[in-house]
């Protein structure tokens, strides 16, 4: 038809879309400038983002928050988070804020450059589409730990720590001085046989202070965060924080610090007439049976499932026997694997230079990370589904020879999904979804119960774990598993609420028992002088002081970086004694008053060994005392031999292990042969220098992979050596080089 016979009503209609066509044409011609320009910010993104700057050249066409800026950009366009931002030419009231003429505001000194990206216009050629607006998100950087905390001091973090959950639930009571959580006296808890106490190094919260309530735990020890508590703490929760009639089940982690602590507190139990079991939990099946060595499997979140099926058949008022046999069946049963995006920092603790090269990269998982910042079997870049496919095999592949450690064989399988800290709840969902699915299409397992949430952390840890257990008959004629598994508890750290009846009792009670073991030490007539043994002692413990920094350096390359604040805070706390109460010159009462000084102040593994070792010296020197009347050098090689015997029988611990015995036993041997003070500490070092290089095969140095070993000393090596240099006044020979002959 010729454009003379068209109706007058399509001249207009064209003439209105061309209209229409040339207004949107310099919009569509802005978006594919910003497209062009965004490729071009990609290209040399990583440059400004280092630089922590804004390419000039990019138009301010973003969102800006408050908290970003102190001036708001917005786009009025939508509200919409699901929407992109459409583009408006900036009406006249506005005109000011997006003026060219004025520079755009700087970002503030903020972690990382805000992430925002230019607002795109609606395609101006097809309708009803949305298109995806152009982003200009920097290149990505390698994370860091956060080392900012609301409350960086870790004292006073662990005691409020505490002391909230007594805000949280009335029926509990705190012993701030030992860090006890226990369940105020009442005729529901007093009416039970058997009460379950655990604990443990502080940062796993919940565990174990969230779980003290009824139908769980009756008590629970904090240690230091990620140092378990001293064996003083827990006898006191043993012999006085508990109903005075009850048996007692401990369940611990294995981890050495937490058995020798636990385990030294159980046998002056036992020892004291008291029914008292021990069950150790470990169910991590990352490290393989080779590496694992002598330490055994780590254990993890699994623990709780323990801790749960336990305290549910205690509240039924069964006996410690069956109590205890059923812990171990569910122990026995366990596999558990976990994963981290990266590393936390400990409160109070500066970040050096070696946590700093620790960090993972961008697209890195470390699989198998412990619960105290502890390095796992390997780092791999991997998507979520072949992350907990690897994970599942790690537990369920009964060909791998190196794990294979439980055979989940049974109809009933019980699933742990455990939030180390810092997942979201939403993405937290995710995994659980997909371990779920994997179980299923891979290894036909269906769980007929799924529990997920945050059991057991390592502080904010990126990261989560994988708990199976194998449901098998608890053999005890009574509840199942599944079972107590369902009964009801009372615990704020537990997926249940607290009683209305708990809440309107408002239960005062405490416990105040004098926890003291009630014994004099008489004298033993073994004597040195008092003046220059304080002289002696004082150096020695001042020279520990002064060796908390390379203490601490080293154990942070080979260990979770504690060692060295624990010697120190011990050394300072028997500083802080002998001014108040300077020695009398009697050996056997000057080193007993010192040792409840040791177990209050010194945690952690080295304080087990040290509480142990000066008893047995202190034991060693009471029978020499009926023979010997001054303490020679002779007279201390014979009993601090006696003291190493002692010990032996408590770690496996011997010279190669890469421990602090590879410093003890040099000077023990070298002051027997010679009576020679100086040589003895010359030995000790140089046993602690001979830790270079060596593997370790106890202690959690054991599960850290790395070189790490081949460049630094043991730690606690390094310290006790230290100790000997002081005693002996190396350092100072120019100044008083016959100190130790004073003694």
């Amino acid at each position: 038809m010729p454009p003379s016979s068209l109706h007058p009503k399509v001249y207009i209609r064209l003439l209105y879309d061309i209209v229409v066509f040339l207004c949107r044409l310099p919009f569509w011609l802005l978006h594919h400038s910003l497209a062009a320009l965004q490729r071009r910010h990609r290209e040399i993104g990583r440059e400004y983002t280092a630089k922590r700057e804004v390419p000039r050249f990019l138009p301010r066409l973003v969102t800006l928050s408050a908290s970003e800026d102190e001036t708001s950009y917005h786009n009025s366009a939508s509200d919409s988070e699901d929407e992109p931002l459409a583009l408006i030419p900036p009406s006249p009231t506005h005109s000011t804020a997006h003026s060219p003429s004025i520079p755009p505001p700087p970002y503030h000194s903020l972690s990382s450059p805000p992430q925002h990206g230019p607002v795109s216009p609606p395609s101006p050629l097809v309708a009803d589409e949305k298109p995806t607006p152009p982003s200009i998100t920097p290149e990505p950087t390698t994370p860091t730990m956060s080392s900012k905390h609301f409350d960086p001091n870790p004292t006073h973090l662990l005691l409020t720590s505490l002391h909230s959950q007594t805000l949280t639930n009335p029926s509990l009571a705190l012993d701030s001085q030992n860090k006890i959580l226990y369940l105020r006296p009442s005729s529901k808890s007093s009416s039970q046989r058997v009460h379950l106490v655990s604990g443990g190094g502080a940062g796993h919260e919940p565990s174990f202070s969230g779980f003290v309530g009824t139908g769980l735990l009756s008590a629970a020890v904090s240690g230091t965060i990620f140092a378990s508590p001293s064996a003083e703490q827990i006898r006191t929760c043993l012999f006085s924080r508990l109903a005075p009639s009850s048996e007692t089940l401990v369940t611990v982690m294995n981890y050495t610090g937490d058995v020798l602590n636990f385990g030294l507190a159980v046998e002056k139990a036992k020892a004291a007439g008291k029914r008292v079991e021990m069950v150790i939990v470990g169910d991590d099946a990352a490290v393989g049976r080779t590496k694992g060595g002598k330490v055994g499997r780590r254990g993890v979140a699994g623990t709780v499932l323990v801790v749960k099926i336990a305290g549910a058949l205690a509240k039924r008022g069964y006996k410690l026997d069956e109590v205890a046999k059923v812990a171990r069946l569910v122990a026995g049963n366990l596999v558990s694997v976990g994963a981290s995006l990266g590393r936390v920092h400990v409160p109070g603790r500066a970040v050096n230079k070696e946590e700093e090269g620790e960090k993972l990269g961008e697209d890195e998982v470390e699989i198998g990370m412990g619960i105290h910042n502890e390095a796992g079997v390997g780092r791999e870049k991997m998507e979520l589904k072949q992350l907990v496919g690897k994970m599942l095999r790690m537990m369920l592949d009964r060909n791998d020879k190196e794990r294979g450690f439980v055979n989940v064989n049974s109809n009933e399988v019980v699933l742990l999904v455990n939030n180390l800290g810092g997942v979201s709840v939403l993405e937290l969902g995710g995994i659980v979804a997909e371990v779920v699915k994997q179980l299923g299409e891979d290894w036909n397992i269906k769980p007929v119960r799924v529990l997920s949430g945050t059991y057991m952390t390592s502080l904010n840890g990126l990261g989560f774990s994988v708990s199976l257990l194998n449901v098998v008959n608890t053999d005890i004629g009574g509840p199942g598993m599944i079972e107590l598994l369902d009964d009801e508890c009372e615990a704020t750290g537990w997926p249940a609420q607290i009683s209305k009846l708990t809440w309107e009792e408002r239960n005062q009670a405490t416990r105040e028992e004098d926890a003291s073991n009630g014994e004099e030490v008489g004298e033993s007539g073994l004597r040195v002088d008092a003046k220059a043994a304080q002289e002696v002692l004082t150096r020695g413990l001042e020279a520990v002081v002064a060796a908390e920094p390379d203490v601490t350096r080293y154990d942070t390359i080979v260990g979770d970086g504690d060692c060295g604040i624990g010697l120190k805070r011990g050394a300072e706390a028997i500083l802080r004694h002998l001014s108040s109460k300077p020695l009398t010159g009697d050996v056997v009462i000057d080193l007993a008053n010192i040792i409840p000084v040791v177990e209050m102040e010194m945690d952690g593994t080295s304080g087990a060994l040290y509480a142990i070792f000066l008893n047995a010296l202190v034991a060693a020197l009471r029978t020499t005392s009926q023979s010997e009347k001054e303490a020679s050098a002779k007279v201390w090689a014979a009993v601090l031999r006696q003291s190493c015997e002692a010990l032996s029988k408590y770690t496996p611990a011997r010279p190669g292990d890469r421990t602090l015995v590879d410093a003890l036993y040099p000077f023990v041997n070298t002051l027997e042969e010679t009576g020679d003070v100086k040589k003895a500490a010359e030995a000790a070092v140089a046993g602690a220098e001979g830790t270079k290089g060596m593997k370790a095969s106890l202690g959690r140095t054991v599960y850290i992979g790395g070189s790490g070993f081949e460049e630094v000393p043991d730690p606690g090596a390094w310290g006790l050596a230290s100790f000997f240099q002081g005693l002996a006044g190396i350092k100072k020979l120019e100044e008083d080089s016959n100190g130790w002959e004073k003694l």
